[in-house]
């Protein structure tokens, strides 16, 4: 397995995915074509057997479903889309005899043979963005939906990777941005953080200053012991700040091939977790602290920005290439 490094530049490919990133729009059906004619390569949410409309694996990976009216809604907007061998052909992507755009196919099929998948799930006040990264030897191919209906599909050199993580995890524009109540960094006992959330999200707030307490002097602010008595309101406010959240799993192959013509298992390695909050992103960080003695499960919630998602993955990815 080759080491995945996301901070170093590379030497650019001498494959089909050569050169500067390249993106196309693709409708489902468009997408589902040029799979097919790319080898049957299976798509890293749909199995090739699965049936027209919104397959169960599509369901799975895009989030459960809405209710029969949304299904519904769905496979009309399915059905409308513009038949794709034609809208490909127009678009300038198959060619005469009916074979896709070289770049194209080996971009599908980096989806489906990668050496170190990488899956991000976004929902930023309520609209969701489900993106998969696929890397292969010197490339890496990536898929994005925010609707199962319309996905980008791009491709571009490893060395170009962190640029395109921090473009998935760039705020939308439009969206507030507000100072927020937490430290730049702030480190607690993970059995207080859960604790307490599910206190707040049951209607339960008031329990909160006891829960503190039991962790007395156990949260730290920017590397400052907090006094007991302002620790219950930056927990009220870590949950009402909440507006958001990333999730980047990453995950590798088994050694062995799989020629069993579907989507290839994946072991997964680790999970990465962002939170979005009133100022922006801040990672949620897990680790153990063993200072007095004892192991004490903790999470560390540091304020990020969008280019620092490849750093907070580089710990994650280098298990992969061990």
């Amino acid at each position: 397995m080759p080491t995945v490094d996301l901070s170093s530049p590379t030497p650019p490919p001498d494959s089909l995915l050569a050169g500067l990133p390249r993106r196309i729009s693709l409708t489902l059906p468009e997408l589902r074509l040029v799979a097919e004619r790319a080898g049957g390569a299976p798509l890293p949410f749909l199995a090739p057997a699965a049936e027209a409309g919104r397959s169960a694996g599509l369901e799975s990976r895009l989030g459960p479903s809405r209710g029969a009216g949304d299904d519904a809604a769905y496979a009309a907007a399915l059905a409308g889309l513009h038949e794709p061998i034609e809208s490909l052909t127009r678009r300038g992507l198959l060619d005469a005899w009916g074979e896709p755009d070289p770049g194209l196919a080996g971009a599908v099929g980096l989806l489906a043979t990668p050496r170190v998948a990488v899956d991000l799930d976004l929902n930023i006040t309520g609209a969701q963005l489900h993106a998969w990264h696929r890397h292969g030897r010197t490339a890496v191919a990536t898929l994005a939906t925010a609707d199962g209906l319309v996905f980008e599909l791009g491709w571009f050199a490893t060395a170009q990777w962190p640029a395109e993580l921090a473009r998935v995890a760039a705020l939308p524009a439009e969206l507030p941005r507000q100072t927020s109540a937490l430290p730049g960094v702030l480190d607690l006992p993970y059995e207080l953080l859960d604790a307490s959330g599910e206190a707040v999200r049951s209607g339960r707030a008031d329990v909160v200053p006891v829960l503190a307490g039991h962790h007395s002097g156990r949260v730290v602010a920017d590397g400052v012991v907090l006094p007991d008595a302002q620790v219950p309101g930056l927990l009220g406010a870590l949950q009402r700040e909440s507006r958001g959240r990333l999730r980047a799993l990453v995950a590798d192959l088994p050694e062995a091939p799989d020629t069993s013509g579907t989507t290839p298992s994946l072991d997964t390695v680790g999970v990465t977790s962002w939170l979005l909050l009133a100022d922006g992103w801040h990672a949620l960080r897990p680790h153990v602290d063993t200072t007095d003695g004892r192991q004490e499960g903790r999470v560390e919630v540091r304020r990020v920005e969008p280019a620092d998602l490849a750093t907070s993955l580089a710990p994650v990815l280098a298990e992969v290439s061990r």
